[in-house]
C-alpha cells in the first residue's frame, strides 16, 4: 500500500518542480536581440531617396512567343518553358547583379551591337558577353578572359594577340569580332544560331556529337550538361528582362545608367616604354588610359614588329 501512495507523490513533486522551473524561466527569459536597435542611428546624416518598398516575392510569369536570333523558342514544350522560368526567376530576384548588368549594358551594348551588325551576326548575341562576364574584365579559373571569356588557345586561333604585355581578349572591338567569326563558323556547321550559341559553351564538336547520338536536330531537344542546358536560356532571360525592365521590377532612369565613355582613336606602331608618360602626353592619368585600353596588360607596350594598335584616348 505504501508503494502505491509514494509513486503519485513523487510524480506530483517532479511535475510541481517542473512547473516552478518553467515559471522562473518565464520571469528571467532574456529579451530577443535586434541588431537594428543599435545600427539605426549610425548614419544620421544620410537620407534614403525614393519610395520605401517592402519586398514581397511573387513568381514572375510571361506568356506568348519568343525568339532568339530570329529563331523560335518552342515554349509549348514544358521542359523548355521551365528552363526559361528558372533563369527568369534567378535573374529577376538577383537584383544587385542585374541592376549592375543594366548599368554596364548601357555603356557597352551600343558598341557591341554595332559590331554584330557589321559582322552579320544577330544582335541578340549582345547578351552573350553579358552572361559570360557581366561586362567585367574577369579571368576565370580555366584561364578564360575578357568580356567574351576566350581561353588563350581559342583567342589566338581567331587572330587575337595574347601575351603578358598585350591581351586582346580585353579589347572590346577585337574580341567581339573574334567572337563573331567563331559564331558564324559554328552556325555554318550546326545549322542554326541557337546551336551556335550553345556551342560557345560546349564546343561545336560536342553539340554535333550530342545531336547525332540523340537523333536530335536542335538545341532544345538535347539532353546535355546542366551548364549548357541553361546557357541559351540565361541569354533569353536577360532579353526578356531588358525588353520590359519595369515589368520585372526594375526602374532605372537615364541618370542611373553608366553612359558610354567618349573617346577618340589614335594609331600606335612603335614601342611605348612608359604608358604613364604616354597618358600624360594626352592630359590623362594612367588609370584613365587603362579604362578604355584594358588590353594593355603592363606599364609598357613593346612593339618591335611595328604592329599598328588602335588606342582609345578618353575625351573629357
Amino acid at each position: 500500500m505504501q508503494k502505491k501512495t509514494i509513486i503519485p507523490l513523487i510524480i506530483f513533486s517532479v511535475l510541481t518542480l517542473g512547473l516552478g522551473s518553467a515559471s522562473v524561466y518565464e520571469l528571467v527569459k532574456p529579451k530577443p536581440y535586434n541588431v537594428f536597435s543599435e545600427t539605426r542611428m549610425e548614419a544620421p546624416g544620410l537620407r534614403w531617396l525614393g519610395d520605401t518598398v517592402v519586398m514581397q516575392a511573387y513568381p514572375f510569369k510571361v506568356d506568348g512567343e519568343l525568339t532568339f536570333a530570329g529563331e523560335r523558342v518552342p515554349l509549348e514544350d514544358p521542359d523548355v518553358r521551365e528552363r526559361l522560368d528558372r533563369e527568369l526567376q534567378i535573374n529577376i530576384f538577383r537584383q544587385s547583379n542585374t541592376i549592375l548588368d543594366m548599368k554596364l549594358a548601357n555603356r557597352f551594348f551600343p558598341e557591341i551591337e554595332k559590331i554584330l551588325l557589321e559582322e552579320g551576326v544577330p544582335t541578340d548575341f549582345k547578351y552573350m558577353p553579358l552572361i559570360e562576364s557581366d561586362f567585367r574584365d574577369e579571368y576565370s579559373p580555366a584561364g578564360a578572359g575578357g568580356f567574351w571569356q576566350f581561353v588563350p588557345a581559342t583567342a589566338k586561333q581567331y587572330g587575337l594577340e595574347v601575351n603578358e604585355k598585350v591581351d586582346e581578349r580585353y579589347n572590346v572591338e577585337r574580341s567581339t569580332r573574334a567572337a563573331c567569326a567563331y559564331l558564324k563558323l559554328a552556325r555554318e556547321k550546326l545549322g542554326s544560331w541557337t546551336a551556335a550559341a550553345a556551342s560557345y559553351n560546349f564546343g561545336v564538336a560536342g553539340i554535333l556529337n550530342k545531336m547525332q547520338s540523340q537523333h536530335a536536330d536542335n538545341y532544345y531537344d538535347l539532353s546535355i550538361t546542366v551548364e549548357t542546358s541553361r546557357y541559351v536560356f540565361r541569354m533569353l532571360a536577360m532579353k526578356v528582362i531588358f525588353a520590359n525592365p519595369e515589368k520585372a521590377g526594375y526602374h532605372l532612369t537615364d541618370d542611373d545608367l553608366y553612359q558610354p565613355l567618349p573617346y577618340k582613336t589614335i594609331q600606335v606602331d612603335t614601342t611605348v616604354n612608359d604608358l604613364a608618360v604616354f597618358a600624360e602626353s594626352f592630359g590623362l592619368k594612367y588609370k584613365e588610359l587603362k579604362l578604355l585600353n584594358a588590353w594593355m596588360r603592363n606599364s609598357i607596350l613593346p612593339n618591335a614588329a611595328g604592329k599598328v594598335y588602335d588606342v582609345k584616348i578618353l575625351e573629357k
